[in-house]
């Protein structure tokens, strides 16, 4: 940003403060990996999840009430904390209005419900494939670049920046950071994540629907 100020629409602090709070979130929504997909691939591959499907609680409400309650220890314990050091040796430009914290923090559960959406999608696949470590590091690969984590979507050129944007991982972190940054309205970027949360959820549940007419269990 030295070399290009306002490079993406940022100056130097905004720039700074990205990168802080992409740290920060890193863990809570598990886009580099972290989060429940794991261990119910597992339960896929040894047959177990047999027994959750006999549960009273429907398997992706189960599945996302953990994940959200994982996601908000993980931004309390592991995300707070190197922020606000972030914020304390680094220039940062942080809102004075409550009201755009608040904004803030509804794009952040928003975006825990998204990102649980997509990992759900992924667990799936071991329905099908047995072994989902491709499909997971995939993911993970696919997460890292499309959600702002690696560069802000903003500094993506024509075309390109116009896919990212409007694809569902840019609600984790980019969608978050420009309503912090006062970058974008709050509303449409509310209507942008419930929207992409909803169809996920949807298609979730149809996946969910097919898979288990056809439980596979393997070495179990």
């Amino acid at each position: 940003w030295d070399e290009k100020p306002q490079l993406g629409g940022y100056d130097q602090a905004q720039a700074v403060t990205f990168v802080w709070l992409g740290q920060a979130l890193l863990a809570a929504l598990a886009i580099g990996g972290g989060g429940f997909e794991d261990e119910l691939m597992e339960r896929i591959r040894s047959g177990d999840v047999a027994v959750d499907l006999y549960r009273p609680a429907d398997l992706q409400l189960w599945w996302l009430a953990a994940d959200v309650g994982r996601a908000l220890f993980q931004l309390l314990g592991r995300g707070v904390v190197p922020f606000v050091f972030g914020s304390l040796f680094f220039p940062v430009a942080l809102p004075r209005e409550v009201s755009v914290w608040a904004a803030f923090l509804v794009t952040l559960l928003l975006a825990m419900v998204v990102g649980f959406a997509l990992r759900f999608l992924v667990a799936l696949s071991a329905f099908w494939l047995l072994d989902g470590t491709g499909v997971t590091q995939m993911a993970w690969l696919v997460g890292m670049f499309c959600s702002g984590m690696l560069l802000p979507l903003n500094v993506f050129p024509g075309a390109l920046g116009e896919v990212v944007r409007a694809l569902p991982w840019s609600s984790l972190l980019q969608a978050p950071a420009d309503v912090l940054l006062g970058e974008a309205d709050p509303l449409g970027t509310y209507l942008f994540q419930a929207s992409w949360a909803v169809a996920l959820l949807a298609l979730g549940r149809l996946v969910q629907s097919a898979a288990t007419r056809r439980v596979v269990v393997q070495g179990g």
